[in-house]
């Protein structure tokens, strides 16, 4: 995807220029290239972004660390500012109070737009936190460690080795 001169946008038909997407992004491993289309429309001192899209990816399950097939999908808009400042280092102090106003996306208006760019931050904000394979996943089977003190006592088997140490330990 070529980057937008933000300029050029006031010049398109109504303001809007749509790309439409059909590859792999780099950086974002998937099955299936992202299919769909990005949206951007410039509104004098702000750009009105949205896209539609979906892939496949490869998860792995949080409890039982399976791999399994997920397909991920993404209807989302967002606000850019225009900002003569945007982009401009600052030469603030390494520690500071953050004000909620600072914390929007801003551009500056004789810059570029980066289509495939904010794609990929949209696409990596809609994987899931909690990846579980099923809803019913039961996690890591547990196994049976023989130990003196509790042989039928069922232990993950990661904890073997510190099983092992325990029973070292005098005691």
């Amino acid at each position: 995807m070529d980057a937008i001169f933000i300029p050029q946008l006031t010049k398109a038909p109504e303001r809007t220029e749509e790309v439409q997407v059909e590859e792999f992004l780099p950086g974002l491993e998937t099955l299936t290239p992202v299919r769909g289309h990005v949206r951007v429309q410039h509104h004098g001192n702000y750009l009105e972004v949205s896209g539609q899209a979906e892939t496949i990816i490869t998860c792995t399950c949080n409890r039982c660390l399976q791999q399994y097939n997920r397909r991920l999908g993404l209807d989302t808009k967002e606000i850019i500012w225009l900002d003569e400042t945007a982009n401009q280092p600052n030469d603030l102090p390494l520690e500071r109070e953050v004000v909620m106003e600072d914390l929007l996306e801003s551009l500056p208006p004789d810059g570029y737009f980066y289509p495939n760019e904010w794609l990929y931050e949209q696409m990596c904000l809609a994987v899931p936190q909690r990846q579980l394979c099923d809803r019913n996943c039961p996690g890591i089977p547990a196994t049976t460690v023989d130990s003196s003190d509790s042989p039928e006592t069922p232990v993950d088997n990661r904890w073997a080795s510190l099983q092992a140490l325990k029973k070292q330990l005098p005691g």
